[in-house]
């Protein structure tokens, strides 16, 4: 433990252990969080998305400016300690609400909205659904109606009991903000850079008041003249600080693509805005959304589910509030003791180093190395095994090395689950790193570190026969092993090989990885094999495939019989780490259905022709979404164990 860490921990879990009950809630914490679904009313509230439709219909109807303005109350609740509608509590004698806090005042509005939609569905469905979530549906809505996409929220927030006018002056980007500080400012929440330019895309629609813009059209020098003297007639040098001016002046109520080419128009009404576009890292992406109004949807979508997954209360944290501006005045010595060691833990978690074990097991990355270099040579397919093994552990629950325990009395592993059962392969290989680890260091390392490490050799690594020929990276180390493992989630959280574009997305979005991130993990499948029943739809169905590939498929995938006939995934060189995957693709030649999808008249199409032909491109941006994938929901510190043998807990 860091020193300036442990003294606090440790006195946390002193006063903490006076609580009955504690540590269980605590261990919790990290299951709760990933249990948001957007079915989680559709038995106890079932009518929730009618309700709360209608309601958004008839504020729109009466101003259309409504919808943006309940998009900027959902964003601006969710960069502030997360969706957990803190935003919505009046002042109370204990604490200063956020609606005061400066981005907030005579800026966030719509409140009334909120209160509307929640006496409805309280008089259908008493004290069931959370202020939270109905911010987070009615910003969908209000997108929608103003001929936005519409998107699957996932519910089962709950809500604050306290606000924070602190975090919401010092959380929230303001419209002088510069390129680097948005950047910086959206990264500290999990979101990329590719999620805050489409999510400034919401500046389609709603406005914006003088004071905030009149420093952009009198001193900015990216302005257009035009553009900059007509707002000057509304927004003098001096006074009228009130005054508003759409945020898009093309088509103001409409959810459209029109904001960007504003931008590269240099029309941009605030300054944040035209940061956006101005000879930076966003320039193309500001360019691809202004000519193709699908992408922006698409990423505006999937950025809008991330965003609500910043930091929810669910399970038993939080409360369920009454009316959005009364809080709960009772709060229990458990809960308080609990909130701050569960800020604590949450620290915690963002403690993985690769210099983890570098005193307590330093002979580590020699051992899995070794080991790595003679599976691979044996076999060949066994990196591509590794990194498939890596995957579907991190994307079920987090990377604990839940997806190596075996079957007992009392649970069903993931091994069985469908997406891994007849897929899955590799555990031995794992079984014997870990041996010599424990012949070298006992009880030390993880069997969730040693997976991380082997799928990165597996990529990198040259062979004692050939070289697979991958880039290398720094492995994050620290994590701990689950005591238990979910099949259901398995089944739920990975994405099957006849997912669509918008699927793959969701699914990547739910985890923290954003488009960039989907393309290039995408790319492990330069190696490795699939089998017949995978990817028989796609050469004997689909439309988007080449002919003759679809053809020399079929000679080995039978429309009948031989589900497990394999091919590879990677028909140009399949044991060869490179980026010949994406050229595949631009060729209609990607095996899978999933694989096609991401070159297919789609927003990822400019991510493959930029890695079809710049290798180095997609090494660099592979490592980089592999460190991001390893950092999904780890267990650290006290949370789960050190497994001396990883088929089964201690």
């Amino acid at each position: 433990w860091p020193s300036s860490i442990a003294p606090h921990y440790l006195s946390l879990v002193m006063a903490a252990s006076l609580l009955p009950g504690f540590f269980v809630f605590s261990l919790l914490v990290g299951v709760v969080h990933g249990q948001l679904s957007p079915s989680f009313y559709a038995t106890t509230c079932p009518n929730l998305q009618t309700i709360v439709r209608s309601v958004m219909a008839q504020a729109v109807t009466q101003e259309p400016r409504m919808g943006a303005s309940i998009l900027r109350l959902f964003f601006h609740d969710c960069f502030v300690n997360g969706c957990d509608a803190s935003i919505l509590l009046d002042d109370t004698a204990n604490f200063t609400g956020e609606k005061k806090a400066a981005p907030n005042a005579n800026s966030v509005r719509g409140y009334e909205v909120i209160d509307a939609i929640k006496t409805r569905v309280e008089a259908a469905c008493n004290a069931t659904v959370s202020c939270a979530d109905i911010v987070a549906l009615a910003a969908r809505d209000g997108v929608n109606l103003l001929g936005g996409p519409t998107w699957a929220v996932p519910l089962g927030r709950r809500d604050a009991r306290t606000a924070s006018l602190d975090a919401a002056n010092s959380n929230l980007p303001g419209p002088f903000s510069s390129l680097p500080t948005l950047i910086s400012m959206f990264d500290a929440k999990g979101l990329s850079a590719q999620d805050m330019t489409a999510l400034s895309g919401s500046h389609t629609i709603g406005m914006a008041r003088c004071g905030l813009f009149r420093s952009r059209i009198f001193n900015d020098a990216n302005v257009n003249a035009s553009f900059a003297a007509e707002r000057k007639l509304t927004c003098p040098a001096t006074g009228g600080d009130g005054n508003l001016a759409p945020l898009d002046v093309a088509t103001p109520n409409q959810f459209d693509s029109s904001f960007y080419r504003n931008l590269v128009a240099a029309r941009g009404l605030l300054h944040s805005d035209q940061e956006l576009f101005n000879g930076g890292s966003q320039d193309a992406l500001v360019r691809n959304y202004s000519v193709n109004a699908t992408a922006f949807a698409i990423d505006f979508s999937s950025a809008m589910v991330k965003l609500g997954y910043l930091s929810p209360l669910t399970g038993k944290n939080g409360e369920i509030l009454g009316f959005p501006s009364i809080m709960a005045s009772y709060r229990s010595a458990f809960l308080a003791v609990a909130t701050v060691s569960l800020v604590v833990a949450c620290s915690v978690r963002s403690q993985l180093s690769p210099t983890f074990y570098d005193w307590t097991c330093p002979g580590l990355h020699s051992i899995v190395r070794s080991a790595m270099t003679q599976a691979v040579g044996q076999d060949p397919s066994m990196g591509a095994s590794m990194l498939r093994l890596f995957f579907h552990d991190c994307f079920v629950n987090g990377c604990d090395a839940s997806v190596l325990l075996d079957d007992t009395p009392a649970m069903s592993g993931e091994k069985n689950a469908p997406p891994n059962r007849n897929s899955l392969r590799g555990y031995e290989v794992i079984d014997s790193i870990k041996a010599q680890v424990e012949a070298s260091c006992r009880a030390v390392v993880s069997c969730a570190d040693i997976l991380a490490l082997a799928a990165r050799d597996g990529v990198n690594l040259v062979g004692v026969m050939l070289s697979l020929g991958g880039p290398s990276w720094a492995v994050a180390l620290g994590r701990r092993d689950a005591r238990t493992v979910s099949i259901s989630a398995a089944v739920a959280n990975l994405p099957p090989a006849s997912a669509s574009a918008f699927t793959l997305m969701s699914t990547f979005a739910s985890k923290g990885l954003d488009m960039r991130d989907l393309t290039a993990l995408s790319g492990a499948h330069t190696v490795g094999s699939a089998r017949c029943s995978s990817f028989r739809p796609h050469v004997y169905n689909d439309s988007n495939i080449d002919p003759g590939f679809a053809w020399f498929r079929r000679q080995t995938c039978l429309a009948v019989g031989g589900d497990a006939a394999m091919a590879p995934l990677d028909s140009t060189s399949p044991t060869r780490f490179d980026n010949s995957y994406f050229q595949n693709l631009v060729g209609r030649r990607g095996l899978l259905h999933s694989d096609q999808e991401l070159f297919n008249n789609g927003p990822a199409d400019w991510l493959v022709q930029l890695y079809s032909s710049n290798a180095t491109a997609f090494a660099t941006d592979f490592a980089a979404s592999m460190v991001k994938m390893g950092n999904i929901s780890p267990l650290t510190g006290y949370l789960g164990e050190i497994r001396l043998n990883c088929r089964r807990t201690n």
